[in-house]
Order: C-alpha cells, then structure tokens, then sequence
C-alpha cells in the first residue's frame, strides 16, 4: 500500500533521511519508533506530501505520492500536537473539517460518540484540556472512515479511559484490515496493537520486523525488553 524507495532528505548539511526503504501493507498496525532526532517526524510529513525529499519516492497504492495530492483522501493523521483556531468551538471544527472534505465516504462518528464529545461542542478550542484537544484530533483521524491511519503519539496527554478506548478502535480499524502507523515512546503500551515495528536512528532504518521476528530472535516476551536487546547487542558488536 505505501512503498518507500531509497528516500532520503537534507536539511542544508543535515540529512535526517538517509536512503529509507520500506514497504507497508495493509491489515498491518506498524509502530515507528526511535531516539527523538532520529528522522520519524519527516518521514511521516514526507508520506503525508508535507516534506519533499531530496531524493527517492514514495508509492501509495502503486501511485507516485509526486504526480497527485488526491491519496492524502484516503489517510487520517492525527498529529502529536493539533492545533487549531482558538475561537471556534469544537463543533464549529468538526463541521468546518467536513465542509472542507465534502466526504461521500459514511462517516465514522464512532469516537465522537464514545469521547462524548458532542456535549462539549460549544466549547472553544482555547479553553480546552490538552487531553480533551487529543481527543478532538483522533476523532478527526478516523471520522473519514480512511484506508491508513497515521498516529504520532496518539495516547499522549490521554486519561486511562479515553487510551483505552482508541486502543480498541486502532485494534477494530486494523481488523478491517487498514494500514495503521503510530509512533509512540511509551512501548508497554504497543504490546496489544502492532504487528510489525520500524527502528529508526540516524536517519536510517535500523531494522524492520513482524513482533513475532522480533520475540523469537530475543527471547524476550515484552517489546520493549526486546528492542533493548536488539541495541544492547549491537552496541557490543
């Protein structure tokens, strides 16, 4: 579904891609993790057509990403941080969104229904908890019922209630059999989600496998313990 070829991307001197290679497919739920710095933030913004590469190319569904802005229909991106115009409410956000898609697509209200967010739709969005706006922007990701979904840390700033609620929708949308991307620091929460895991330092992909490559090469049970060795070993190599 999203191919990635020799991508690379230089900021003047620094490049923060260096020659990225990946395939992503659908029915997966990949979690793209690294160091900060390590490049993830560009490679999600350059999937997304916000970052041109210096060289290499991106394919979403055999379509050079180049040659037309139309895919970006099919993505839902929920960003780490959302920001939006402080005076409108959150209805006033959620029917502006929806004007400017004019989706024929049904949409999927579930979110807004379990967040309960339409009791808060006459609140400004400058009044808001930065949990509350996290809540605004999953609901955004998932409303236009899209084939891939590209989540930069979408539990940050959650109560425990409301992460375990999009967890069980991350789990219900990959059961349908779409493409999900998160980027997360905190790995205990990832063990029920993914199903393949992207390492990335330095611009470079480290490695990239299934969870289940991932246990049986290290013995270890948990993620995270798992990825720690991976590195520890390499450190000593």
């Amino acid at each position: 579904m999203i191919e990635i070829s020799n991508l690379s991307k230089n900021f003047g001197k620094l490049k923060v891609l260096n020659s990225v290679n990946l395939s992503c497919k659908q029915g997966e739920c990949i979690a793209l993790i690294g160091p900060n710095g390590c490049g993830k933030t560009t490679l999600i913004k350059s999937i997304l057509g916000m970052v041109i590469p210096s060289e290499g190319t991106i394919k979403f569904k055999e379509e050079f990403i180049s040659k037309s802005f139309e895919y970006r229909k099919h993505i839902g991106y929920m960003p780490q941080i959302g920001r939006y115009p402080d005076n409108m409410t959150i209805g006033q956000i959620l029917e502006m969104i929806k004007e400017i898609r004019k989706s024929e697509e049904q949409l999927d209200e579930d979110l807004l229904h379990q967040f309960k967010l339409k009791e808060l739709f006459s609140k400004r969005m400058s009044t808001l908890s930065g949990g509350t706006t996290q809540k605004v922007s999953a609901t955004l990701a998932f409303l236009f019922n899209p084939d891939v979904l590209i989540l930069d840390e979408p539990t940050a700033g959650l109560d425990p209630l409301a992460s375990e609620i999009l967890k069980d929708k991350i789990i219900t949308e990959k059961q349908k059999g779409k493409l999900i991307l998160i980027t997360s620091h905190l790995l205990s929460e990832l063990d029920d989600l993914i199903t393949q895991i992207i390492f990335m330092q330095d611009g470079v992909v480290q490695f990239h496998k299934t969870i289940d490559d991932l246990k049986s090469s290290t013995g270890e049970e948990r993620i995270s313990k798992a990825i720690a060795k991976i590195l520890k070993d390499r450190n000593n190599e």
